[in-house]
């Protein structure tokens, strides 16, 4: 299960930086990249559930459970910020929550592959 998170994870930030790139692509040279942006986000943004939930089942510690219930609520404001017209002009949060919800998927990478080989390290050191 633990594992299975682990690559769930990795798989959604990857999908972070592939829509990343694709915007840096659609804005500064190909508009049609923009198409490719917004299907991204309709497609893994189920995934950020998937890793809500197996937090929630799976022994973790608290802090990959606070990231890992950080996802949806940034891809929330994240579609928030871009389609509620408002006369704040929310829009313009929309990049930095972006990269927000990059730093926060990028921590729960990184935490998640600590605690997780920490603990097959621990396990092959009781098995010698």
């Amino acid at each position: 299960m633990q594992i299975g998170l682990f690559a769930t994870s990795v798989i959604f930030n990857l999908c972070l930086i592939a829509q990343l790139l694709t915007v840096g692509v659609a804005y500064l040279n190909d508009p049609a990249w923009w198409n490719i942006h917004v299907w991204l986000v309709r497609e893994y943004s189920g995934l950020s559930l998937i890793i809500l939930g197996g937090t929630a089942i799976a022994t973790f510690s608290d802090r990959i459970r606070s990231l890992a219930a950080s996802l949806p609520v940034l891809l929330g404001l994240q579609f928030c910020s871009i389609h509620l017209k408002t006369p704040l002009h929310l829009e313009v949060l929309h990049p930095l929550i972006g990269f927000t919800l990059l730093y926060v998927s990028s921590s729960l990478v990184h935490r998640l592959s600590r605690e997780l080989f920490n603990k097959l390290d621990t396990a092959s050191k009781l098995q010698s």
